[in-house]
């Protein structure tokens, strides 16, 4: 297979994902303001993908070192991505004024470019370091290296963004990903200085799915507000004669089963709340199967058996909290948890609030 045509295709793929995390994005930006700077970000890195599809890697392209349009490339990229994780609040850097400001000097260096272009400038070919040498007051290569400090500068703020974002609550996830996206931006510069077209090939695929992981890691939040699965009073148990007319109704059996499964955890607090309760004793007790049992929970919205059981376990412990029988922390594990670190993580992932958070908001005064 012709080795431009793979090119070809990755770098169009790349474009097309771009074009659905901008689609995405920016469907959410309508509910949500926060959304509103990566679907923007997002857009332009697509309309970048699509002006550069016509100039895709060619095997017999040579740029040599620090060509103007790699280091151009890079300054923007750097530029971006030192501010585009925007599922995080960065007040400073959504302000017009100040983003301006913070993009002065790359618009200097192209606004440099794009005037020399437009005159039938179109710069040296750097072969190597002598050249760099002979041509080092040459306003062309002053550009460059303007163009390639600013580039180190964006870079570098890429590697400190955690820590400039120290007054404000940001995912764990941020550190490892601004440390790979500091590194990615640095892989592009070895590419800017050394031209290969598998390279830029391979940065390509990097980077978009960088992008990626930063918009559906950024979507996160919304899962955590989908409407969780309630627990409903069930009066009376389906029998097995019930079960089995149900059976060739896919939907109405699994409504059957977990009617049964709901009837009896509503009836046997004692048990579920003894933490070596688990999914066989479950199975066991309900007369069914593993896999009808998982099956059925599913289509009410639960992942798991073991988020059904929780989820009941989670609804004792908040009803215990707020008739007062629960004080402190180590009383928790009274509703059926193995450990506290068990609970919290529920608290966090089934109601989207701390488990301290809730005892303080919920607990009875004293008076």
């Amino acid at each position: 297979m012709n080795a431009e045509f793979v090119y070809f295709n990755i770098f169009l793929a790349c474009g097309v994902m771009h074009l659905a995390l901008t689609a995405v994005m920016a469907l959410f930006a309508r509910h949500q303001i926060k959304f509103l700077s990566l679907a923007w970000i997002m857009g332009i890195f697509t309309v970048c993908f699509a002006l550069a599809l016509p100039y895709y890697p060619h095997e017999e392209a040579h740029a040599g070192i620090f060509h103007p349009a790699m280091l151009a490339a890079l300054m923007a990229i750097s530029f971006l991505q030192s501010i585009y994780p925007l599922s995080i609040p960065l007040p400073g850097y959504l302000q017009w004024g100040r983003m301006w400001r913070y993009a002065l000097p790359a618009l200097i260096f192209l606004g440099f470019y794009a005037v020399g272009y437009a005159m039938g400038s179109r710069g040296a070919i750097i072969e190597s370091f002598d050249d760099v040498r002979r041509n080092l007051l040459s306003s062309d290569l002053l550009v460059r290296l303007g163009m390639l400090l600013t580039s180190f500068y964006y870079i570098a703020n890429i590697f400190l963004l955690p820590r400039r974002l120290t007054h404000v609550q940001y995912p764990r996830y941020l550190i490892g990903y601004s440390m790979v996206l500091g590194f990615s931006a640095l892989f592009f510069l070895i590419i800017a200085f050394n031209y290969k077209p598998y390279l830029i090939a391979a940065y390509s695929i990097i980077f978009t799915l960088l992008n990626a992981y930063l918009c559906l890691r950024s979507l996160e939040s919304l899962a955590r507000e989908l409407p969780k699965p309630v627990v409903k009073e069930v009066d009376e148990a389906p029998s097995d004669e019930e079960l089995k007319k149900s059976e060739s109704d896919f939907n109405e059996a699994n409504l059957q089963r977990f009617q049964r499964a709901e009837y009896w955890m509503q009836h046997h607090v004692e048990a579920w709340t003894d933490y070596t309760f688990n999914r066989d004793v479950l199975c066991s007790e309900v007369g069914i199967n593993r896999q009808l049992l998982l099956q059925c929970l599913r289509s009410q919205g639960y992942n798991n058996v073991h988020e059904y059981i929780n989820r009941y376990r989670l609804e004792e412990l908040k009803r215990r909290i707020r008739q007062g029988k629960i004080s402190a922390l180590g009383d928790c594990l009274d509703a059926g948890f193995g450990s506290l670190k068990t609970v919290r993580s529920c608290f966090l992932k089934l109601d989207g609030i701390s488990l301290d958070q809730y005892m303080q908001e919920h607990a009875p005064r004293k008076d």
